[in-house]
Parts: structure tokens; sequence; C-alpha cells
């Protein structure tokens, strides 16, 4: 008869056994990944500045996967509809998001928002953007310095554009607000197109706006680009000044990013930074994202995760003490 002893060491045995057969289970699942369609959701309209590198990364992703990857636009509530959606599947990889800075900016935004930033799994970073102060031709300045000038005399006269309440814009321009001592008049749009459209007819006069949506009416002389908010002038905008320039630390970047649902597997993860990284890196994909203002960059995940947090932060900071913090509506 076998001992005490000898039956408990053989059961801790088997356990042991059982607890090696579960994980080599599932790194082999892990292994395999993936099996079906993987869906991007893209919480803005389709063929915008977040959609075409999303659909170019989900293209090229395809191919390095063996398995589609379709892009499912989810354009509402300024990506948060896209979020959630994302949180309410199962965090196996077959779901992801093209994650933006709108993320932390919704998050300390609305007290309602529904999800919190530790919920995301960063994955890598895939473009980065700047902003340019875009100036109507009605108003009489053609440098950041006498546009500055011009405000300081009309107090609350000249009109700025927002995407809603509480876009990175409506943020960005109560910053510079206060950093260079003017007062505007706050017109909130829906979207971006309108508010280009309406400056172009001198309606709204002053809007910071990501450039690759400005610059070809600022090339066509339809509208002014006084500054820019990267940290040197632009490639594709060498002659306008950035703000740095003009006296004030100002850099402020958009940027998009490929995240997963906290908890989905480690190797899913790495699988799919080590496929997305080499995709940033293709020559082509450079020019397509390059000519209208974005950067072309790749990330670790915990990379991005501190590109998160470091935009949480700014922005969290601006929200309370300009008082925008509201209720979402649902």
């Amino acid at each position: 008869m076998k001992s005490f002893g000898s039956r408990v060491l053989l059961c801790g045995s088997v356990v042991v056994a059982l607890a090696v057969l579960s994980l080599t289970a599932a790194a082999l699942a892990d292994d395999a990944y993936p099996k079906k369609t993987i869906r991007l959701l893209v919480g803005f309209g389709a063929g915008g500045p977040t959609d075409i590198p999303a659909r170019f990364v989900a293209n090229k992703l395809s191919d390095a996967l063996g398995e589609p990857v379709i892009v499912e636009n989810k354009p509402a509530a300024a990506g948060i509809m896209a979020t959630r959606d994302l949180l309410a599947e199962p965090a196996d990889g077959y779901t992801l998001l093209l994650c933006t800075h709108f993320d932390p900016i919704n998050v300390a935004m609305y007290r309602n928002v529904g999800f919190k930033l530790d919920q995301l799994a960063p994955i890598s970073l895939i473009a980065e953007y700047y902003y340019g102060l875009a100036l109507a031709n009605a108003i009489p300045a053609d440098s950041f310095e006498t546009f500055i000038t011009y405000a300081k005399a009309h107090p609350g006269d000249v009109t700025y554009a927002t995407i809603g309440a509480g876009s990175a814009q409506e943020i960005m321009a109560r910053q510079l607000q206060k950093l260079a001592g003017i007062t505007m008049n706050r017109i909130p749009f829906r979207g971006g197109p309108q508010v280009v459209q309406e400056m172009v007819a001198g309606r709204v006069d002053f809007y910071v706006s990501p450039t690759l949506a400005i610059v070809p009416q600022y090339q066509s002389k339809q509208l002014k680009i006084l500054a820019t908010t990267s940290p040197q002038r632009l490639a594709n905008l060498p002659d306008v000044p950035t703000v740095r320039e003009k006296g004030i630390d100002f850099v402020r970047f958009g940027w998009l990013g490929i995240c997963a649902a906290k908890s989905t597997p480690a190797a899913i993860i790495k699988t799919l930074h080590d496929k997305i990284a080499p995709i940033v890196a293709m020559p082509e994909y450079h020019a397509l994202i390059e000519s209208g203002g974005q950067i072309a960059i790749s990330s670790t995940p915990e990379e991005l995760g501190t590109v998160i947090k470091k935009t949480s932060d700014d922005v969290s900071a601006s929200i309370a003490e300009f008082g925008m913090q509201q209720d979402q509506e649902q």
C-alpha cells in the first residue's frame, strides 16, 4: 500500500502535469492565431484622416496574417461607440480598435463615458500628426504676431470653430487663448469639412485643425495657416513657422494606434505588433500619409501606453481648469 506521502506526491505531480498541459494548449492556441476574420473598429467616417491609414494597415495585415482584417466604421461620439463595442467583445484578438488621442480626451471629458483607459491593451502607434492654426482671409492678419495683436484689439470678436463640445480642437484653442492672452468666441460645428467651408466663406475666423484637412485650401490661398503645433517645421509646409518659433512653448500632436481589449493574450499582442511594425515602415505607407502632414511611426506596446498616459495627463488638467467636464449624451 502506498504511503500518504507518496499519494500526496503523486497527486502533486498530476496537478503539475495538468498545469503544464494547460499552458501548452494555451500557447498552441495563441500560435494558431488567427483562425478567422479580424474586425478593426474605426470610430470615424470612411475616407478621412483616421480611416485612410487604418485601411492601409488592415489590408496589409490581412496579407501578413493570412486571414481577412475588415475595417468597420462607427462614426459616433468622437470614437466612444467604437471603443465601447471593442470592450463588449471577447478579449481574444479578433476585435481591434483604431485607438486615438480622442480616447483619453473622452475619458477625461465625460463623467459617464462607459470605459477606462486601462481597459485598452496598446499594440502599436501607426501615425502622428500635427495641427495648423488656420485663419480666414477675412481677418486682416498675415502672421501669428499680427493675428495676436488683432485679437487683443478686438476681444471676443474673433470666432473660433470646434468639433462638438470638448474636442481636441477646443482644448487647444482654449490653451492658446490662455498662453497668448487673447479672448475668442467659440462656434461649435458637427464636422471638420463644414468648418473649412465656413472659413473659406468668411463666416468663422479661426480653427485649430489637423494639417491634412487645411493644406489644400492653404495652397490655393483660400485660407491662411499662421503656425503649426509641431516641434519643427513640417516638410509639406516649409514656409509655415511653428508656434514654438513664435515664443510660445506649445507642441501638440494627434496620434493613431492599434489597440486590443485588456486581457488579450500576450502572445497575440506580440503577434499583432510584430506584423504591424513592418507595415508602418513600408515606403508606400509613408508616401500615403505624409503627403497630408501625418508622420508614419510605430512603437512598442509600452511606448503607446506612455503616449496614452501623457495625452490623458495633458487634457485632464486643461479640462479641469476650463470646467469642461460634462455628461455624455446617450
